[in-house]
């Protein structure tokens, strides 16, 4: 790949998490911590934007004393610096029965993300007293993954990513990282030729495109890697650090 070239400054920073911004222990180095704040101590926004839930995102955003916006469930759900949720996006009911059918037929595992908490393999019996967020399978049968990949694409109202090699994320259609950054962008004065943004898997992609500067991780998956305007070192080796330093910090 030849050396990108920085057209514009960098104001914002949008970091995944899982694969990103965490080790494989789920810790924070010191080595990003210390890039963050030196680059919040720049006038730089820093958003997590994870594929998490809210609860079990927030006490990162809380220990790394961020001032910034969070996007959280892929994009269904924006909170606001004060923690105040300014946006929500559901999947329909009906497409959550359907997409249980799919696990049951494929006898693959399966959570949930509904505005009150995550189901795991165990869901209620009344799917419609409950609006839902996400859906996502996880199955290392690569043949059943592929066939559930076209049904849900197939359906032409469901965004389809994942956040691994082996699930599949399911949001509403037109729901992603990137859109949900651009709402913060468009909150912040901010164009998204102004943003950096980081990741490693296909929950990362549409942000990784569309903003002016994509950073696929060390250890992102390849198509990934193929999407981004430059490749930084792995989550083992600090590598949203040195993104920051080489674009942000400039040292």
């Amino acid at each position: 790949m030849s050396e990108y070239i920085l057209k514009n400054e960098i104001k914002l920073i949008a970091l995944d998490m899982d694969g990103t911004l965490l080790d494989p222990d789920n810790k924070v180095t010191e080595e990003n911590r210390q890039a963050i704040k030196a680059a919040e101590g720049q006038g730089v926004h820093v958003v997590l934007s994870t594929g998490r839930t809210f609860a079990t995102c927030s006490d990162y955003a809380k220990s790394l004393e961020l001032s910034s916006y969070l996007v959280t469930v892929n994009g269904s759900e924006i909170y606001n610096e004060q923690g105040k949720l300014v946006e929500r996006n559901i999947i329909q009911t009906d497409f959550v029965k359907w997409m249980l059918d799919i696990c049951n037929q494929f006898k693959t595992d399966y959570w949930a993300v509904s505005c009150d908490r995550v189901y795991r393999d165990d869901i209620p019996e009344d799917l419609f007293a409950s609006e839902w967020l996400k859906f996502g399978f996880n199955t290392s049968d690569n043949k059943a993954r592929e066939e559930i990949i076209q049904l849900l694409k197939g359906n032409g109202q469901l965004e389809v990513s994942n956040s691994s090699p082996t699930n599949i994320e399911v949001n509403a259609l037109g729901i992603n990282k990137a859109k949900a950054i651009e709402v913060v962008c468009n909150r912040l004065g901010i164009n998204m030729n102004e943003v950096m943004a980081v990741g490693d898997s296909l929950n990362d992609i549409m942000m990784i495109k569309e903003a002016g500067l994509g950073v696929a991780m060390g250890n992102a998956q390849e198509i990934v890697k193929e999407t981004a305007d430059w490749i930084t070192a792995t989550n083992e080796e600090n590598g949203v650090a040195k993104a920051i330093e080489k674009w942000v910090l400039k040292s």
